[in-house]
C-alpha cells in the first residue's frame, strides 16, 4: 500500500528550453533548461507548502525524461508511479524572453511518453492513498487515452469520498474544435467540487458573460465550488451558501504571466485542505499568482510557507 499522500496529480511534464534573450525563437542562440507543465507547477506549489504529493505520468527514456523525474524529486514530489518508455519521447517546449506580453511557446508533444498514458496505467492503489486528486484539461487533450485516464480517476475518487479539482487550462491549438473542447471540457468539469477556470474560459465555456452567471451554471451541474480567476482585479468565488470577491495583490513588475493560473490553483487548494474559509482560500490564491508573474520561470515564483506568508503580511500591511 502507497503512503498517504494529501494530493496526487497526472499529466505531462515537460523539459522547457527558454530564451536567455530577447527576439524571435529562431534568432535566440542562448538557452536555459526547466520544469514545465502544468500540472508539475501545482504539484510543486504544494510540495513548497508542504504537502504530500503525488504525480503520475510517463517519461521517455531519454535525458529530458531523466532531468524530469529528478526534478521532480528534488521537490519531494513522491514519483514511485512514474514509469518509462523506451518506445516514445519526452515532450519539450521552448519559450521566447518578453519585457511585455505572454511570451511566444511553441512546443514538441506529438507522440510524446505522457500522450500515452491510459487506463491501463491506472493504479488504484496509489490513487486511493491521496485526499485530493488535481486535474487540468491539458491532460485531456494530449490524446484520446489520457481523456479517459481523465474520466476514470475523476469517477474514481469521488466514489472513494475524496475531493476534486478541475482547472481547465484551456489550450485550443490542442483540441479539433472549439465546440469539441468546450463539450470535453464542461464533461470534466461536471465531475470535480472546485472549478477553477479563468473569466475569459468560462466565457468560452458557458457562453455566459459575468463570473456570477459562469458560477451559477456551474454549481447548477453539481460542482461545490466556482472560482474564476480575474487576473489583476483578483477573482470571484461562489458556492452554495457563500460568494464574494477578493481583490489581487499589487505586483510590483509583470515579468511573466506563464503559470500564474497553477500558482492561484495552488494557493486555492493548499488553503481548501488546510480547513480555511473560501475567502481566504481565494486570497492565498491571488498571493500565488502574483508572485508567480514577478518571476522568470513557471515554478520560480512558488513560494515556501515561510516566503507566502512574508508576502501576503507586506500586502496587507
Amino acid at each position: 500500500m502507497s503512503k498517504h499522500l494529501d494530493v496526487v496529480t497526472f499529466g505531462e511534464p515537460m523539459a522547457m528550453l527558454y530564451a536567455n534573450e530577447e527576439g524571435p525563437l529562431d534568432e535566440v542562440m542562448s538557452f536555459s533548461k526547466a520544469l514545465a507543465g502544468a500540472e508539475s507547477n501545482v504539484a510543486t506549489g504544494l510540495a513548497r507548502l508542504e504537502h504530500t504529493v503525488g504525480y503520475v505520468t510517463k517519461l521517455g527514456e531519454d535525458s529530458f525524461g531523466s532531468f524530469i523525474f529528478k526534478a521532480l524529486n528534488q521537490e519531494g514530489i513522491d514519483t514511485s508511479s512514474i514509469s518509462f518508455s523506451s518506445e516514445f519521447p519526452t515532450g519539450m517546449l521552448i519559450k521566447s524572453k518578453v519585457v511585455t506580453g505572454d511570451p511566444k511557446v511553441e512546443y514538441y508533444r506529438k507522440r510524446s511518453a505522457a500522450s500515452k498514458l491510459g487506463l491501463a496505467d491506472f493504479d488504484a492503489s496509489y490513487f486511493a492513498s491521496a485526499g485530493h486528486l488535481h486535474v487540468t484539461g491539458i491532460s485531456s487533450a494530449i490524446s484520446p487515452e489520457c481523456h479517459e485516464f481523465s474520466v476514470h480517476a475523476m469517477e474514481f475518487m469521488k466514489q472513494s469520498g475524496k475531493t476534486v479539482s478541475f482547472d481547465p487550462n484551456l489550450r485550443p491549438a490542442l483540441w479539433p474544435g472549439a465546440k469539441t473542447m468546450a463539450d470535453k471540457i464542461n464533461d470534466l468539469a461536471v465531475r470535480c467540487d472546485w472549478f477553477v477556470p479563468g473569466l475569459g474560459e468560462g466565457q468560452i465555456l458557458t457562453g455566459l458573460k459575468a463570473p456570477e452567471e459562469i458560477a451559477s451554471y456551474y454549481l447548477n451541474l453539481g460542482v461545490s465550488l466556482v472560482v474564476i480567476k480575474l487576473g489583476p482585479e483578483g477573482a470571484y468565488y461562489k458556492s452554495s451558501d457563500s460568494e464574494g470577491y477578493v481583490q489581487g495583490l499589487k505586483v510590483d513588475q509583470v515579468v511573466d504571466t506563464v503559470g500564474a493560473g497553477d500558482g492561484f490553483a495552488v494557493g486555492v487548494i493548499s488553503a481548501l485542505l488546510e480547513k480555511l474559509t473560501l475567502e481566504e482560500a481565494v486570497r492565498r490564491g491571488n498571493a500565488i499568482g502574483a508572485l508567480a508573474v514577478m518571476s522568470p520561470g513557471d515554478r520560480d515564483g512558488l513560494p515556501t510557507r515561510e516566503q507566502l506568508e512574508r508576502f501576503i503580511s507586506q500586502g496587507t500591511n
